[in-house]
């Protein structure tokens, strides 16, 4: 039997030539004639491919007799009995490649976003704690103005200790043994772009809402900071954050700063 004869092999032809031409030619340009192109998304080769296949089975459908000549080999190997072996690897070959393919697909990426991603984005007016509405506009730590402060400190280190050290570590770096699983890592809060550029309401919400409470402007990126409010109290969370702001030294921001900025 000729080979190149086969329409089986023809349409396989054209396939393979398809998506070099997809992948290779059309995503990357012509190098060797100075000819440059953008990527090709993977989506829209699959869409293009999709084309192809949909083509090909249409041309050889067309002829009775070509589409039995197309579909000579698939019988054979599915009825033969001397095509026990290929008919064998073929069961096993087809699911392992589904499989591949479904995991590829849905995997954790650790690569760059292909948006921008913003590191702090605006924080929303309001927010709810438990359903009640919070007003985040304005809004300062209101255990600075209540109760002692030493107390507050020591609430937020014991705070702190149990529940944030894993992530953020012991020294407030974003180093802490889970660290090297999250992408994007945890904050580091002895970084001068982080604390001092923050309102405390800021921090209250972010803790509060963690990473499913993130607006458009802060995705892709899955953070894997949890919704504190599940767990903590309100005045446990501002205990934390005064802890925070007093172990590294950094001032918070004030909203009289925000606002001049604003303007």
């Amino acid at each position: 039997m000729n080979l190149r004869r086969q329409p089986i092999v023809q349409a396989a032809v054209v396939l393979v030539a398809a998506y070099v031409l997809f992948e290779y030619v059309i995503g990357y340009g012509l190098p060797l004639v100075g000819v440059s192109s953008a990527p090709v998304p993977q989506t829209v080769i699959l869409q293009y491919m999709a084309i192809v296949i949909v083509g090909v089975l249409v041309y050889f459908s067309a002829d009775e007799a070509r589409w039995k000549s197309f579909m000579q080999p698939v019988r054979d190997t599915l009825t033969l009995p001397d095509r026990r072996v290929p008919r064998g690897l073929l069961m096993v070959a087809i699911p392992v490649m589904a499989g591949w393919m479904t995991y590829q697909n849905v995997r954790l990426s650790f690569g760059a976003p292909a948006t921008l991603r913003s590191i702090h984005p605006a924080p929303p007016g309001e927010i709810t704690f438990r359903g009640e509405p919070i007003t985040l506009t304005g809004l300062e730590n209101p255990l600075r103005s209540s109760g002692s402060m030493e107390e507050h400190i020591a609430l937020g280190r014991s705070i702190y200790t149990v529940n944030c050290v894993p992530c953020h570590g012991d020294r407030m770096d974003g180093e802490g043994h889970f660290a090297p699983a999250f992408n994007p890592v945890p904050a580091d809060f002895t970084s001068g772009g982080v604390l001092p550029q923050l309102t405390e309401s800021f921090v209250f919400w972010r803790i509060v809402k963690g990473g499913p409470g993130l607006p458009t402007e802060g995705t892709p990126w899955d953070s894997a900071m949890p919704a504190w409010e599940n767990i903590l109290e309100q005045h446990e969370i501002w205990a934390t954050i005064i802890y925070l702001y007093e172990q590294t030294g950094f001032s918070p921001r004030t909203w009289h700063e925000a606002e001049g900025e604003a303007h």
